[in-house]
């Protein structure tokens, strides 16, 4: 029987004119729906501080295992559900909730200007629109050098890319609760599914080394 693999999934707590951060709103509807019965899913709230980050994502990651981590994020711009590919190291210069910035503007000293994510976010934006669901799901390479891009960078890092990054529009513009509930569910399920792949090609290759060694 194939183990259970194990999901965190995380939303925001509200910050300036978010007082209700729609992030967090959608992951608890997630966890509502589930990923199914083959998925441990844990969820949690992030505050949105640079220091609180940098402490919460290494334990998160050393504690659960996971095979991915996808946070979500609230963007006043966005009208689409919006994967993100990548996460960068430099540009920090907005305060966070406790009036904070980092000195450096950067997340990790030494670290990648950018790090990508392992998923093909094109392959899941273009399977979760063509399956119809009513929600419309876009890609972009710019997570905005807030608490957002900082978290995506920090777990990128940490999970040498097994991250993926989802911002969502505010509640009601145009989506509900639900509708991006049942998005994350469809946006998540695919990128498991491509991580999924993505271990099974390095085990295949792991077997292939192991039989020459003989």
């Amino acid at each position: 029987m194939a183990t259970k693999r194990t999901v965190i999934v995380t939303g925001f707590e509200p910050f300036g004119d978010h007082t209700v951060n729609a992030s967090w709103v959608a992951v608890q509807e997630l966890e509502r729906l589930g990923l199914g019965q083959s998925v441990d899913l844990y969820v949690c709230e992030v505050p949105v501080e640079y220091q609180a980050v940098q402490s919460l994502l290494p334990s998160l990651w050393k504690q659960h295992q996971p095979q991915l981590v996808v946070h979500v994020g609230v963007s006043g711009i966005a009208t689409t559900v919006t994967l993100e590919k990548c996460g960068h190291n430099h540009g920090y210069k907005r305060v966070d909730n406790c009036s904070f910035c980092p000195d450096s503007q950067c997340c990790m000293d030494g670290g990648p200007d950018c790090i990508d994510s392992v998923i093909d976010m094109d392959l899941v934006c273009k399977r979760v629109n063509s399956s119809r669901l009513g929600v419309a799901v876009s890609v972009s390479k710019d997570a905005g050098r807030y608490l957002c891009d900082y978290t995506y960078y920090t777990s990128l890092y940490l999970g040498k890319g097994r991250s993926a990054f989802v911002h969502v529009p505010p509640l009601e513009k145009p989506y509900s609760a639900q509708d991006l509930g049942r998005a994350l569910q469809a946006v998540v399920g695919e990128m498991l599914e491509l991580v999924g792949q993505s271990e099974d090609d390095d085990h295949d290759h792991h077997h292939c080394s192991h039989q020459h060694a003989h």
